[in-house]
């Protein structure tokens, strides 16, 4: 049924189908067709003091401003990460920006953040019946000089602080000019302190404790994954999310939208986002979690990315390309992880 479905929404342009797609889910939650948001039973796991009910969640990138949560919460993820939303309102790249490439079960996008703003995103989280755990995943504005990064990511961790469960900083969209240059050297090292800071002053206020992760790219050697890995240990983040979309097509060479710009996800993605899991959990702390994305596209996928070190994972394109039941696929496959 999914297929039909699928290649009915693949005749339309790829960001045309995205939306009818999440308005035609939404509608069926409203009327029931959807049942209750809970998760699919599968192996519980706690990781940066949350206990999740299953260790398979939806990626950021697919709800940027929480308006899908309860929806796609009914089909069964343990965990939601929204976003990634910027302090202001920004409308993102021209269109068109996302591109499928159906031969290689894969998607290139250049969205650059197009989001609400994190005032209208924090009004659906409200809004939102579902109990579960989600993510709100945080960046800075086009307009916002890199040097001043820091200063959209405090207003971002601010702001979500009483709303999520974990605030995942993006510093790898390749999509923003410049931002990728955060995940180097003193940099890093100044962005993450600062905000390390802050999360800190935000706990006393509230007596609560929320969890940050990061999000990095796939395009690191394995100098620069030693490099990040030990700011990481030493700074003591919470979480880590490996990995974000490439810049890498040589895979995808003479497919049709092959030299559109932007970031590639998909199964291209699959062993190469594993192969930077694996290196960050043999240099970084082992006591900072992993979240695994990129290139999941079926249950054995799923579980390779926890047998690689990561402790939970998170699906996008596999979603687009495979459905509702590669959820209930990799749920079921990461029960016999190891």
């Amino acid at each position: 049924m999914y297929k039909l479905l699928r290649d009915a929404l693949f005749l339309f342009p790829a960001e045309t189908s995205h939306h009818l797609a999440l308005d035609a889910l939404k509608l069926a939650g409203k009327t029931g067709l959807l049942g209750k948001p809970q998760a699919i039973p599968g192996k519980p796991v706690s990781v940066m003091g949350l206990n999740f009910p299953n260790p398979v969640g939806l990626a950021a990138g697919l709800d940027k401003n929480g308006d899908y949560i309860d929806a796609l919460a009914a089909l069964g993820f343990g965990f939601i990460e929204i976003g990634t939303v910027t302090p202001r309102p920004q409308p993102g790249n021209p269109k068109p920006r996302l591109f499928r490439l159906p031969e290689a079960q894969a998607i290139i996008n250049r969205m650059g953040f197009n989001n609400h703003g994190i005032d209208g995103l924090l009004e659906n989280v409200c809004k939102a019946s579902y109990q579960g755990i989600i993510g709100i995943n945080i960046g800075k504005n086009f307009d916002t000089p890199v040097e001043n990064a820091v200063d959209d990511y405090l207003i971002g961790l601010r702001k979500a602080y009483l709303h999520a469960h974990y605030i995942t900083v993006n510093i790898s969209s390749p999509n923003t000019p410049g931002l990728r240059k955060l995940q180097y050297g003193d940099e890093l090292k100044r962005l993450l302190t600062t905000l390390r800071e802050e999360q800190a002053k935000l706990a006393e206020q509230h007596g609560r404790y929320v969890p940050v992760a990061i999000k990095v790219a796939p395009d690191l050697t394995e100098a620069e994954i030693r490099d990040m890995a030990a700011v990481f240990s030493s700074v003591g983040i919470d979480g880590l999310i490996a990995t974000n979309t490439t810049l890498d097509k040589s895979v995808v060479q003479g497919l049709r939208h092959a030299d559109e710009q932007g970031g590639l996800s998909g199964m291209p993605l699959t062993q190469h986002s594993t192969a930077v899991i694996r290196q960050f959990r043999a240099d970084m702390d082992s006591q900072i979690p992993i979240i695994g994305v990129g290139g999941i596209m079926s249950g054995e996928a799923a579980r390779a990315k926890l047998e690689a070190g990561a402790s939970l994972v998170q699906v996008y394109t596999g979603f687009i390309y495979k459905g509702p039941q590669l959820i209930r696929a990799c749920v079921e496959a990461t029960k016999k992880a190891g």
